[in-house]
């Protein structure tokens, strides 16, 4: 195993860690292509002299499961870092832009097993400092009888200085939480007042308190009874709470607001907090049954909206569903699928199968959520079902804000800026590339993806050698009209591929407005993206 060297350059960007390599380049224009215009760019380039600004410890213990070592830029002068064996290290490294120094190990610690770092940033609240770190490490279940065996652990750890040494760090928090895949999306709010993760499994707060090789989902676990049980139509949603034998309506306190809800049981909180969507509380009511039942009565404000759960991040209560209703979704979907192959092409309406989707066209079974977690309490304070919206890559467009993250809508992918400031609204839709989810599906060895921080263009870079540009439509300075349909085409997006001259696996891809960073296991290579063609 190789000990892995650092470059810098005296820059603050990830993507100048690496040999100096010049790039040949030349043009082909391919012509007009079904209203895609195709070219290819290289220039001729190269960076400057490296030099070594840090080198990992030689003496790190030998370890069988070591990962590759991952690092994160977390501010301009702040760097932490995974040597691959479990042990985490946050390195300053002064102002990378300006400083000739080398980095100084701040601080070290061994946490366990190996992890990778998916986000880091640096905070200063009261004039101290605090690194705040997410962690992920994917870890061995034993008593998972039923599912892969493994499960995901998300760690939320905190660096602080040590108030009598003002060179000396120590751990001053480590949340842990757990799911069942790896997220999509993990990252800590510029604040650090809160946690966004967007996965097709929950994640669920664990105590570091408790024994952490305990199974969230064991079998033998005890089932718990729950507080509140309840089902759901298009129009409204009843919920039926059990109460405590001798219980009378005075014991009972009800509150209804449009967007939240509060029952109380002899001054016992049973349920409070946001409701997924909005009702019309002043027709809200409840009714005490014969069964000593209490039956509560909501009017959904957005008719036809089924909600997933009834209060956002409660787990305490069950959804019946209506077995009625599950069979009528059912019969009304069975036309639309055949466990046939094409069974009779030349029928008038031949049934639609999956062999015959394109992968851009396909609706995942399991559809992912984005939770946003409070630092303080660790409840989920928003969920948001993002469907069979697949994600795509994330990107940094303004560095004090968290990163954004790319979704598939249908065949456009639309770029959303995640807001903590902004409670009511948290996701701002920012920019959206058109058709680049046909773009994506068409190429099977991808392996990278990412845009511009301007929108101006999306890269895609596969396994080996061949990296693909897409741009945004611009203006036409010449008259086009589509063959078909014979109208006025005002813009052309254009698509333009480039081939480095290796067959080296492809480590790493970043993008900036005007260039593209391919790193290999032995050549960085750097591209210009030619911003005026």
């Amino acid at each position: 195993m190789f000990t892995p060297r650092l470059m810098s350059q005296c820059c603050s960007s990830p993507a100048l860690v690496a040999h100096t390599l010049n790039v040949r380049t030349w043009s082909v224009d391919s012509g007009d292509l079904c209203g895609f215009k195709a070219s290819l760019v290289y220039i001729d380039t190269a960076l400057g002299k490296p030099r070594e600004v840090f080198r990992l410890p030689t003496d790190v213990t030998a370890c069988d499961n070591r990962l590759c070592a991952s690092l994160h830029f977390t501010s301009p002068s702040w760097v932490t870092l995974s040597d691959g064996t479990g042990r985490l290290y946050v390195i300053g490294t002064g102002d990378r832009g300006h400083s000739p120094e080398k980095w100084e190990i701040m601080f070290n610690e061994e946490l366990g097993n190996p992890f990778i770092i998916i986000h880091s940033i640096s905070l200063l609240k009261a004039e101290e400092h605090s690194v705040a770190i997410l962690l992920l490490r994917i870890e061995k279940e034993e008593l998972d009888m039923k599912g892969s065996g493994f499960y995901v652990s998300l760690e939320w750890v905190i660096v602080s200085k040590k108030k009598e040494d003002s060179k000396k760090y120590e751990i001053t928090k480590h949340h842990v939480l757990r799911g069942k895949s790896v997220p999509h999306y993990a990252a800590i709010e510029p604040n650090g007042n809160g946690l966004m993760i967007a996965s097709y499994k929950s994640f669920k707060v664990v105590s570091v308190d408790q024994d952490l090789e305990e199974s969230m989902d064991r079998p033998e676990k005890i089932k718990v009874e729950p507080l509140y049980y309840w089902q759901q139509t298009e129009d409204d949603l009843t919920v039926t709470v059990r109460l405590p034998e001798g219980s009378t309506k005075d014991d009972i306190q009800i509150q209804f607001l449009p967007d939240n809800i509060n029952i109380k049981l002899k001054d016992i909180q049973v349920v409070e907090g946001k409701l997924y969507s909005s009702i019309d509380h002043e027709g809200s009511t409840w009714t005490i049954k014969e069964n000593d039942g209490l039956e509560i009565s909501l009017i959904k404000k957005n008719e036809g909206l089924m909600w997933p759960e009834l209060v956002v991040g409660d787990k305490q209560g069950e959804l019946i569903r209506d077995p009625a209703q599950c069979a009528a979704i059912a019969e009304r979907l069975m036309h639309l699928t055949s466990d046939e192959l094409n069974p009779n092409p030349d029928k008038e309406k031949p049934p639609c199968n999956a062999q015959e989707l394109e992968e851009c066209d396909i609706f995942f079974e399991e559809s992912s959520s984005l939770c946003r977690f409070d630092g303080n309490t660790l409840k989920t304070t928003h969920v948001v079902n993002l469907g069979s919206n697949q994600y795509l890559f994330s990107v940094i467009v303004d560095p004090k804000e968290m990163p954004c993250f790319c979704l598939r809508h249908d065949v456009d992918a639309l770029l959303w800026q995640p807001h903590c400031s902004q409670q009511d609204d948290m996701w701002e839709h920012i920019a959206t590339f058109n058709a680049l989810g046909y773009v994506q599906a068409s190429k099977r060895d991808k392996k990278f993806f990412a845009c511009a921080p301007n929108y101006s263009y999306a890269a895609l870079c596969e396994c080996l050698r061949r990296v693909f540009i897409y741009r945004q439509p611009t203006p036409m300075s010449t008259v086009l009209y589509n063959r078909k349909e014979g109208r006025h085409v005002g813009q052309v997006a254009k698509q333009q591929v480039t081939s480095l001259e290796t067959n080296d696996p492809i480590l790493g891809f970043q993008a900036t407005n005007e260039r593209l960073f391919v790193l290999t296991t032995k050549n960085l290579f750097l591209i210009k993206v030619n911003t005026e063609n």
